[in-house]
């Protein structure tokens, strides 16, 4: 499982990630491996982002209770109620493979993700 925390549906670098992932999907996920986007953004807003731009991984909102899956993870930003830029891959054991945490604003780099997800194999 990839999980890929972003700050906001909609924003301009969240939605050039996710666009390159949607564009790029193969190296990203396959029969071992779901990619998972994950924000505090409501439900209906990750809905409208999805179908504006044509997503087919799932958006996950942690909106209620505000952020409790970022915190655990910790990559929320509590005084601006968002999560930052978190990516995590887990195996199908469990265990956690690789993580990187962005500041707001830093864009990541995906290619790290796909070294990441080589070294599955």
């Amino acid at each position: 499982m990839l999980v890929v925390f972003y700050p906001f549906a909609f924003s301009g670098i969240c939605t050039g990630e996710l666009c390159a992932v949607r564009d790029d999907i193969g190296s990203f996920q396959n029969g071992d491996v779901q990619i998972l986007g994950v924000s505090a953004d409501h439900v209906f807003a990750l809905k409208a982002w999805s179908n504006e731009e044509g997503y087919q991984f799932p958006l996950l909102s942690d909106f209620w209770p505000h952020g409790e899956v970022a915190i655990l993870y910790g990559v929320f930003n509590r005084d601006r109620g968002m999560a930052v830029r978190g990516t995590f891959l887990v195996d199908k054991g469990g265990i956690l493979r690789f993580a990187e945490v962005n500041a707001p604003g830093e864009a990541r780099d995906q290619e790290s993700w796909k070294r990441a997800l080589a070294a599955l194999d």
